[in-house]
């Protein structure tokens, strides 16, 4: 190791000063020849709570052993995990944003409170994700990201089904559409084993986006939680990142404005999550790169879907890892000109990788050339307007459809809409407004998909819109906007709305907007009272900064 490269972990472990610190070490079962070795964190969010980190404590140790093989020491860390899937539409989701911060907190406090070497995180469901991508950003020493990987998808009537199916079947319960035992059955097929979310939801999209971003070797996060390979994939991460200390690679050389749009575009071309743009930003403000709301629509308007992945197409995360995975997406990309090469924490280019990735399967039908697409331009717009000064983000609909003009149907929270969608008071052209669920207002900017998978589930979704300062799960899908900024807490226009105004969402002219007298309506509005008053929600409810800039701390 060169004095250039000389590793952080001497200040805590050289010198005659340090001898507390290695007989504390030697208690953890290290001899003198480990502790020597360059010590390399390997933090994971494993919990038996929900599948989604469920084998994360298991692939940490085969991390583990390529650290030991490349010549390095491992250091286990665990942090924690909220999972999306079973908090949804409870009080609990409101800790699913935050926990994004706190992931990424608990991992800088680890890793450079005993001032580590390098690191690899493994993440699992939706939040680990990009606090994996923060933390590597934040503390830029050398380490790589790995996801758990997807769950296989259940099966019933011949058909692949995942948990958005079960979100949808519960709206259908509630119109009376199926019965107790349908419902019954949807649940216990929907998510056979360990892994997480099975759509091009927030969990997969994310894991692309790690891809993408250099920050995970190409094709690693494709492979299945339950696949045996993924064993061996964590093995080659522990060998990367030995790899990457070795020669001073930092995630700074590898995250770019480049990097993030070739993010953006491949987070258009699978229809993936909204999530992604709030995501990206939280990175790239950890990056120190400029990277900006109108980025994304950018990305959106020349990048066309060419992958047919649920929430809105027809296939799941595993059947798009069996035709090629985000490889082939990046292939095709790449074919048209769409995609810029850039570095990656393997010491590879982004195209280098690609071209050294298997062909994609005779036949497969999931991901199609760019002159075959799917849709003509990605799977959301950034809009703005006297409702969203500081911008939106419009999910576009399943049809394709541009334009909606409704009238505003308001309500103060997630639950009060759910009920009233399950009792059937929301009809075709209402705008359904939830407001009061942002980032400081929620707290924490619940995703709405309890209610847009009950619209589904009572056949609305394509005759109503929904508008929110909250956000959406990857497995929304419909004419919904979210991410309304600025937030009804914080004196947004949402807030300002009544029952009966007219709404138009227009992703063409890139407009949200109401004919309303919002000015003379603000004379009056009062900032609503904290829903929360302690605890780490509170602090965070004080201190989260706007959606548009990706609802990261900002004091």
């Amino acid at each position: 190791m060169s004095e250039k490269n000389k590793l952080r972990s001497d200040v805590m472990k050289s010198g005659p000063d340090r001898a507390p610190a290695r007989a504390m070490l030697y208690a953890t079962g290290l001899d003198e020849a480990a502790i020597k070795k360059p010590l390399v964190a390997v933090v994971h969010s494993w919990s038996d709570v929900s599948p989604c980190n469920l084998n994360l404590r298991d692939l940490a140790q085969h991390v583990a052993e390529g650290v030991r093989a490349a010549g390095g020491t491992p250091i286990e860390f665990n942090t924690i995990a909220v999972t999306d899937g079973i908090a949804m539409g409870t009080p609990g989701m409101r800790a699913s944003l935050v926990s994004r911060e706190v992931i990424t907190d608990s991992i800088e406090l680890a890793v450079d409170g005993h001032m580590l070497d390098a690191m690899v995180v493994l993440c699992g469901c939706d939040k680990t994700i990009p606090a994996a991508g923060m933390a590597l950003a934040r503390l830029n020493v050398p380490g790589v990201a790995l996801y758990g990987g997807s769950i296989n998808h259940g099966t019933l009537d011949g058909k692949s089904i995942t948990i958005q199916q079960v979100f949808e079947a519960v709206g259908a319960h509630g119109a009376g559409k199926i019965s107790d035992a349908r419902l019954h059955e949807v649940e216990s097929r929907a998510c056979p084993g360990a892994g997480a979310c099975g759509g091009q939801f927030t969990a997969n999209t994310m894991a692309m986006m790690l891809m993408a971003l250099g920050l995970t070797p190409l094709g690693f996060n494709d492979v299945a939680a339950t696949d045996p390979k993924k064993k061996e994939v964590a093995r080659r991460c522990g060998e990367v990142v030995m790899d990457a200390l070795r020669a001073g690679r930092r995630p700074s050389d590898v995250l770019s404005m480049t990097s993030f749009r070739n993010a953006a575009r491949i987070a258009n071309a699978t229809a993936g999550s909204t999530n992604a743009v709030l995501h990206l930003l939280a990175i790239a403000n950890e990056a120190g790169v400029p990277l900006s709301l109108e980025d994304f629509e950018i990305a959106s308007k020349t990048t066309p879907v060419i992958a047919d992945l649920m929430p809105g197409g027809r296939y799941t995360a595993i059947e798009m890892t069996a035709a090629g995975g985000m490889v082939q997406v990046a292939r095709e990309l790449r074919a048209a000109g769409l995609l810029e090469d850039a570095p990656t924490m393997t010491g590879k280019t982004l195209f280098a990788e690609i071209d050294a990735a298997p062909p994609a399967p005779v036949g497969q039908q999931v991901v199609v050339p760019v002159n075959r697409a799917f849709k003509p331009r990605g799977g959301y717009s950034i809009l703005y307007g006297n409702l969203a000064p500081e911008g939106c983000v419009l999910k576009l609909a399943g049809k394709g459809k541009l334009k909606f003009t409704g009238t505003a149907r308001v309500f103060e929270s997630e639950e009060d809409t759910f009920h009233a969608v399950q009792e059937g008071r929301i009809h075709a052209g209402d705008v359904v407004v939830i407001r009061n669920e942002g980032p400081a207002g929620g707290p924490g900017m619940r995703e709405m998909l309890a209610v847009t998978a009950a619209l589904v589930g009572r056949g609305l979704g394509d005759d109503v819109a929904l508008i929110t300062d909250g956000r959406f799960s990857g497995a929304t899908h419909g004419f919904m906007v979210g991410h309304m900024a600025p937030e009804a807490a914080r004196g947004g226009a949402i807030g300002l709305l009544r029952d009966g105004d007219r709404i138009v969402i227009d992703g063409e002219r890139r407009v949200i907007e109401t004919d309303a007298d919002l000015e003379a309506r603000r004379k009056n509005w009062q900032a609503p009272a904290s829903k929360v008053t302690r605890g780490v929600l509170a602090r965070y409810a004080c201190s989260v900064g706007s959606a548009s800039r990706g609802a990261v701390l900002e004091v």
